[in-house]
This record gives C-alpha cells, structure tokens and sequence, in this order.
C-alpha cells in the first residue's frame, strides 16, 4: 500500500512519480483510504478521490488483507461478491 501524498512533497513530484510506478507495473489499483473501498485506476469515481485520502495497491488482495472492498462502480462482480459475503 502506497499513500498518494508519500511519493512525492509536491503535486507536480508525485505525478512524475506516480507516472513512474505506473509504467513499472508497481501500482494497479487505487483506493479510498477514508471509504476503505478499492478500484480500478481509471474509474470516474475514484478519480475524484482527494490526493490526501487516496493510496495504491500492487494487487487486489493486497487491497482485500487491508480491509478494503470492491468499488461497486468499476468493478461490479468483484462488488456483487463481496456484497453476498457481507
């Protein structure tokens, strides 16, 4: 798990940074550390996050052992499982 406001001390640092971990493959999934919920890098209601609140994964289970679930936008069946569990 990676905090947004971590990889870099200015806007302008973290983009280069996070574009850096991007590429890389480092980062795959983002999420809300307030709402604890994770999803996709590209969906409209995570890119909404605020850059305090927001942080990465390298994986969905490392999402899942941290106590966060499925955005119910970008990732519907992940979502609906994680909903019959709960």
């Amino acid at each position: 798990m990676i905090l947004h406001t971590d990889i870099g001390k200015t806007a302008f640092g973290r983009s280069r940074q996070l574009k850096k971990l991007l590429d890389s493959g480092i980062i795959k999934l983002a999420g809300n550390r307030k709402l604890k919920i994770y999803g996709m890098l590209n969906c409209s209601s995570g890119k909404r996050i605020k850059t305090e609140n927001r942080l990465f994964f390298e994986s969905e289970t490392e999402a899942i052992h941290a106590g966060y679930r499925p955005c119910g936008h970008c990732m519907k069946e992940a979502y609906q499982k994680w909903k019959a569990l709960n």
